[in-house]
């Protein structure tokens, strides 16, 4: 550039200043760190949900329950529903074998005994409500229509903390007749909203001692030097402490309501977490491959060709000649064919990025499951730079 056109450009309003590289062009600039907020990497130590697990029955069913003589705990179930209830059959208990027979040769097929689970929140109060999910149990054809009886709701202690009833909401349809039969999604569970009524609360401890622990969602020592440095900036030096790869203790207020402002203002701060592991997911069962953007790719030679076997068998029958007193014989031939498909090597250049790891795989012209073979193969010779997971 001339000293000529520099005046030009100051004439204009701009200042430049002009490095004068040898490729002829200006290195890319570096990718700016993405930010997430605290309360997605992070959760609270004693803040957690709670799972419930209920055994019931759905009534109402049109002729799709349970099949009473296949599902004996079908009977009994109802048999002591109907003695809790003061009801008997056949002027005897209901609770005495005597009714329990007397059930059974009634064919109740708009019953069905259902599992019945539901998650519940941390702080949850009595008088909350919750949904819940009810599911088949015995072979009861759909759930549709039905509505679940009174439930209790058990946590892992053994107690009551909530109460399920009512209309079940099913999203699939379905019909048969004559042996044939057309379904449409899942009809042997559904789901209750707002289903289930909090009879109890769980205790929950967020502080101890006038502190509190968060736990990092993934395991990292960079991440977590980062959430501390980020608490301390906000709070002051001292507030946030490592305990570990995945712990970080705080200094809480100890008044309840401060805490509530404390959590609020902690959970909204932003923070630039460390990049993460180089990762390839393999699902075998789905044949699904997902990879991170770690992942790297060094200089490889990749051959691969598939083997296929053939095995063909077909009766054959031997018939006897006439008046020869023989019996016709059926005996099987069997063919076996082995094919192997040309595997030429062919050379796979390296990726720096994740589109260059893309892009050389896709060169290979690999289907998914050969690709699975593929990446391991690479992972053992050292050119793939990623951990092989296997779910």
């Amino acid at each position: 550039m001339s000293f000529a056109s520099f005046r030009r450009l100051r004439r204009c309003g701009f200042a430049c200043l002009v490095f004068v590289l040898a490729c002829g062009a200006l290195p890319p600039a570096a990718p700016a760190a993405h930010a997430e907020r605290l309360k997605d990497l992070v959760s609270i130590q004693g803040v957690r949900d709670n799972a419930l697990i209920g055994y019931g029955l759905v009534v109402g069913l049109d002729g799709t329950g349970d099949q009473t003589t296949e599902t004996p705990f079908t009977t009994q179930t109802l048999a002591n529903m109907l003695a809790n209830l003061g009801i008997s059959i056949n002027n005897q208990s209901a609770g005495s074998s005597n009714s329990t027979s007397a059930l059974t040769s009634i064919q109740l097929t708009n019953v069905a005994s259902v599992m019945v689970t539901a998650v519940l929140p941390p702080f949850a109060r009595p008088g909350e409500t919750i949904d819940v999910t009810v599911s088949s149990l015995g072979n009861a054809r759909s759930l549709r229509g039905g509505t679940l009886l009174l439930t209790p709701m058990k946590g892992a202690d053994g107690s009551v903390y909530a109460l399920a009833q009512g209309n079940l909401a099913v999203g699939g349809a379905g019909a048969s007749a004559n042996g044939s039969r057309v379904q449409v999604n899942q009809l042997a569970a559904g789901r209750i909203a707002a289903g289930a009524i909090v009879e109890r609360a769980v205790q929950s401890s967020v502080t101890q001692d006038g502190t509190m622990q968060l736990e990092l969602n993934d395991m990292d020592y960079d991440t977590n030097q980062r959430i501390v440095a980020a608490v301390n900036n906000a709070f002051g030096q001292g507030t946030a402490t490592p305990l570990d790869g995945r712990t970080i203790q705080l200094r809480a207020p100890a008044d309840p309501a401060q805490q509530v402002a404390f959590m609020a203002q902690l959970e909204d701060i932003n923070v630039n977490p460390a990049q993460g592991v180089a990762k390839v997911v393999l699902n075998t069962r789905t044949g699904s491959i997902v990879m991170n953007q770690m992942v790297t790719l060094d200089n490889c030679a990749v051959a691969h060709g598939n083997l296929s076997v053939v095995v063909n068998t077909q009766p054959v029958v031997s018939q006897p000649g006439p008046l020869s007193n023989g019996r016709t014989v059926v005996a099987r031939q069997s063919q076996i064919q082995l094919k192997q498909d040309d595997g030429a090597l062919k050379n796979v250049n390296a990726g720096a990025n994740l589109a260059d790891v893309v892009r050389a795989l896709n060169a290979l012209g690999a289907t998914p499951a050969d690709l699975m073979s593929i990446l391991q193969a690479m992972k053992a010779a050292g050119a793939l730079h990623a951990e092989l997971e296997i779910i």
